[in-house]
């Protein structure tokens, strides 16, 4: 029988994570789908987009369902995926939570209350992360996103010359020229694990920052949303700080203070965890500002060239989204 979905990982080398993966891909209630796995040895690049075109090439489903190599779906991602393409026809894709695994360390697990906290996304994407109210969307991470494949295809795919940021692209295809719509529902979830803190965290943030500022520039379609840009507004505003700290310019950095610290009490009561609870907490403002600084250089960049960052470990590959 045809599958009705193919499921799609790059991948650079076998992994535990991997391992994990394919596992838990084995406890899907709905078992109509096909699993492609796209390495290096199979697409000839280290390049994730092009991998995910191969893939999507070479399936056989209805719908394309990515996945990165250190994620896995909740056992009911699938059958609730064809539940809500079968109820929204104008839907193009389909995305979900990405929550952090239990079996994560402390230091990705704070990685993951910065991503998933309304103050540490910059209000820009929480969503993508916690689980919230479905809505319609402009962007969304392949770590977790399901496409129609006539759509997909006929959009070309993944744009392979960026890395990370193809998914940007391919979402502003799906919407600006089918005219169709992106759907996040909270009861498509994934699990994905995370960069520890602080240096995995920070080097990701960088990536992601570089190609968010070039492509608020460059593609500012779904680029331009005012959370992107307020780190880099924090940025500009602590730099002039300590001239005017003695008026009522400092009111901002006191009104921040306050919401990070009631971000940090809210972690305790949610996690019950004071540890990571702290590092999530002390970690926010150096994930802003680190963003922040990235995100000028990349908005003012002529040119940025967009490769897999490579990292040959046990537990990781190229990071994902």
């Amino acid at each position: 029988m045809k599958p009705l979905f193919s499921i799609i990982i790059p991948v650079r080398i076998e992994t535990d994570y991997l391992k994990e993966t394919l596992t838990q891909l084995k406890k899907q209630i709905f078992k109509n789908y096909e699993i492609i796995v796209v390495t290096d040895k199979l697409s000839k690049t280290p390049n994730p987009a092009s991998k995910r075109n191969i893939g999507a090439k070479i399936a056989k489903g209805q719908y394309v369902a990515f996945l990165d190599d250190d994620s896995y779906p909740d056992k009911f991602w699938l059958q609730n995926a064809l539940t809500i393409f079968n109820k929204h026809p104008e839907i193009s894709a389909l995305g979900g939570p990405n929550l952090t695994p239990q079996s994560d360390s402390s230091p990705q697990k704070a990685s993951g209350l910065v991503w998933s906290s309304w103050l540490g996304s910059g209000g820009a994407g929480h969503y993508r992360n916690s689980i919230q109210p479905s809505q319609y969307v402009t962007d969304y991470p392949s770590v977790n996103l399901i496409v129609r494949k006539t759509d997909f295809d006929k959009v070309g795919g993944f744009k392979h010359n960026h890395w990370p940021g193809e998914d940007t692209l391919l979402c502003r295809d799906l919407i600006d020229k089918l005219h169709k719509k992106i759907l996040y529902h909270s009861t498509c979830v994934v699990y994905h694990h995370r960069r520890s803190i602080i240096i995995p965290h920070l080097q990701q943030i960088k990536r992601y920052a570089l190609h968010r500022g070039y492509f608020a520039k460059k593609y500012p379609e779904n680029s331009r949303l005012i959370g992107y840009f307020l780190p880099s507004l924090f940025v500009s505003y602590l730099l002039f700080l300590p001239i005017f700290y003695k008026s009522i310019y400092s009111i901002p950095l006191i009104i921040y203070l306050v919401i990070l610290i009631a971000t940090g009490i809210n972690f305790i009561i949610k996690k019950n965890n004071v540890y990571t609870s702290f590092l999530a907490t002390i970690s926010i403002p150096i994930t802003h500002v680190y963003y922040g600084i990235y995100f000028i250089i990349g908005f003012f960049s002529s040119n940025l060239n967009f490769q897999p960052h490579n990292v040959n470990t046990k537990k990781h590959t190229y990071l994902g989204g």
